[in-house]
């Protein structure tokens, strides 16, 4: 393999296609029809081409090491380095960060507003959003992770539906104060470790005691990225307005920096303070499972009712994450990868009709199976793998969380399984309602299926889901040595076998 800095290739690879594009100065009126559609081209080979790095860079990893590899260290200033590096559970994100942006290009090919300015704005989420996995620094990190409230904040801002500023200015909102606390958090680990490199502070021993506030300070920015109950009411909100390419990547990407921020930070820095808010997370985990899905049951609107799903399925991540066994963490890992696939596969779902319709009510469909069979056969394989059915990717991570979870509290993983059981209630109910039937709405009668753009966007995200849960063990073989090293660390402080 060529020794390159692969890392800050991938990373800044979108950020130059940004630049480009604001060089473009003429184009960002959006007055000239051609030259948009040399912009979402042109965007679209960008993020290509980052996949394809992305793809270098897991041809060359070497799964069965539990270290970071691809490393690469300068001084940058008062102390801080410029440190990027990746081990199974970042790259594994990143290979999904990197391959559901062109998906994202392909879904937006029918915006018409600023094309220039959003596709700039895509261009530099993904810039912030690899540099979030890849930075080992601590304040590197920080500045990739806050740096990516402002690029979703315009998109849905701008480009969202009609109470885009209110959603927009709740999101930025919500998310800013958790992490005001994490920062605090962070000048304090700073002072006390005297280092800002990640692999260097989790292998400092902090003072329990003080790990309590750290663990707190933390969790206040990943609970409310994830998000868990109850802060999690930002999220449907967002949602709803977002255009359709930023809710795949809100729901597939950003949430899932959360329970990366548990497994990277929380676990190894603060095992002390997690033994200790265990049961917290246990309970909040089984409620927002239990919750969130009765919740969805209730909503008229798809998309509002796909993002309560998703709290629920990050319920099962956080039960993982915190059973602190090589089931759990797994499972959690696995979720996450997983909700990626399916849940950017069911927002683009509703991006289909929605482009058609323009209207994502509940009532307004039904008998889209009589128009649109093969739209409602991916439709209906995505549901089943939200609901997790065995055969799809949706099944082995939530199984593997509740076997984890249920080694530790029995009643969790009861809590959990009533979870299972509510999401296929109102999944299948949602397909009932828009599916099937007889089509009663004259404006349905023109409705048309999947045109070729996006057959392309679907086909890899079948692929996937299909692959995931026929061979889990493509990406749990990948991840299974930097999950063993994070339990191994977990499991010493808490004093149990694995």
């Amino acid at each position: 393999m060529i020794d390159a800095p692969w890392l800050s290739i991938l990373i800044f690879l979108p950020a130059a296609g940004a630049a480009l594009l604001v060089a473009s100065r003429s184009g960002l009126s959006g007055a000239n029809p051609g030259f948009d559609r040399g912009v979402k081209i042109m965007s679209l080979v960008v993020t290509i081409a980052t996949f394809i790095i992305s793809l270098i860079v897991l041809a060359g990893f070497d799964p069965s090491s539990a270290g970071y590899q691809f490393i690469e260290r300068t001084p940058w200033a008062f102390g801080v380095d410029y440190h990027l590096g990746v081990d199974g559970l970042s790259l594994a994100l990143i290979v999904l960060t990197t391959a559901l942006m062109p998906l994202c290009i392909l879904a937006s090919w029918t915006i018409e507003k600023q094309v220039a300015s959003y596709m700039t704005l895509f261009l530099l989420l993904e810039t912030l959003m690899i540099g979030v996995f890849a930075a080992l620094d601590l304040v590197v990190f920080y500045i990739f992770f806050e740096g990516g409230l402002i690029p979703m904040f315009i998109l849905i801002g701008v480009w969202g539906g009609a109470r885009r500023v209110y959603a927009a200015f709740k999101f930025f909102l919500y998310t800013l104060l958790g992490s005001v606390l994490m920062l605090v958090a962070i000048v304090a680990m700073i002072l006390i470790a005297g280092t800002t490199s990640i692999p260097d502070l989790a292998a400092y021993s902090f003072d329990p005691a003080v790990q309590l506030w750290l663990w707190l300070a933390f969790f206040a920015s990943f609970a409310v990225k994830m998000p868990m109950w109850p802060v999690h009411t930002w999220l449907p909100d967002a949602h709803v307005e977002a255009p359709t390419a930023a809710s795949v990547i809100l729901a597939a990407i950003l949430l899932k920096m959360g329970g990366y921020g548990f497994l990277r930070f929380s676990l190894p820095m603060f095992p002390d303070a997690s033994v200790y808010f265990t049961p917290l997370v246990f309970a909040l985990s089984v409620v927002a499972i239990v919750y969130a899905s009765l919740v969805a049951f209730r909503q008229t609107d798809i998309k509002k009712l796909i993002a309560y799903s998703s709290v629920a399925h990050m319920g099962f991540v956080t039960m993982g994450i915190f059973a602190g066994n090589a089931q759990g963490v797994q499972g959690a890992i696995f979720q996450m990868i997983s909700h990626g696939v399916i849940s950017a596969a069911l927002f683009l779902c509703v991006g289909v009709v929605y482009d058609r319709m323009h209207t994502r009510e509940i009532a307004f469909y039904g008998g889209l199976v009589n128009r649109m069979p093969v739209y409602a056969a991916v439709f209906m394989l995505f549901t089943l793998g939200n609901v997790g059915l065995p055969g799809l990717s949706g099944f082995p991570g939530e199984i593997l969380t509740m076997v984890g979870a249920f080694s530790v509290n029995a009643w969790v993983a009861a809590g959990a399984c009533l979870g299972m059981i509510l999401s296929a209630v109102y999944g299948l109910t949602l397909y009932r309602k828009v599916a099937f039937g007889v089509i009663e709405n004259p404006k349905l009668a023109a409705i048309t299926d999947l045109n070729g753009r996006e057959w392309v966007i679907f086909t890899p995200l079948i692929i996937a889901a299909l692959v995931l849960g026929l061979a889990p063990g493509v990406a749990l073989d990948f991840t299974r040595a930097s999950s063993d090293a994070i339990v191994a660390g977990y499991q010493a402080v808490r004093g149990a076998a694995p």
